[in-house]
């Protein structure tokens, strides 16, 4: 990992989870991406562990995509959120 790489993904995690605010995880968009396959580090979201992985179907974007994205929005969407507060802080 580059520190260009690591710079940025501070600054994503210290956004707070994109959809509550709590402490992230991050996570890389999986949008266009092949099974196995895992996307840059500037292509990420900051989740907290329940909207990331632990909080059940239609709360964990793990649990159930497609519903996750209907209560929330697309990876591509809340990456857009991401990018722009973080071009709003700088």
């Amino acid at each position: 990992m580059t520190n260009k790489e690591r710079y940025h993904l501070s600054q994503v995690a210290m956004l707070g989870c994109i959809i509550c605010g709590n402490i992230p995880e991050i996570h890389h968009v999986r949008h266009g991406m092949g099974l196995g396959q895992r996307n840059s580090n500037f292509n990420v979201i900051p989740l907290c562990h329940v909207h990331h992985r632990t909080g059940g179907f239609g709360v964990a974007f793990h649990a159930g995509k497609k519903t996750w994205q209907e209560n929330f929005g697309t990876e591509l969407e809340l990456l857009d959120k991401v990018n722009e507060k973080l071009r709003l802080a700088a």
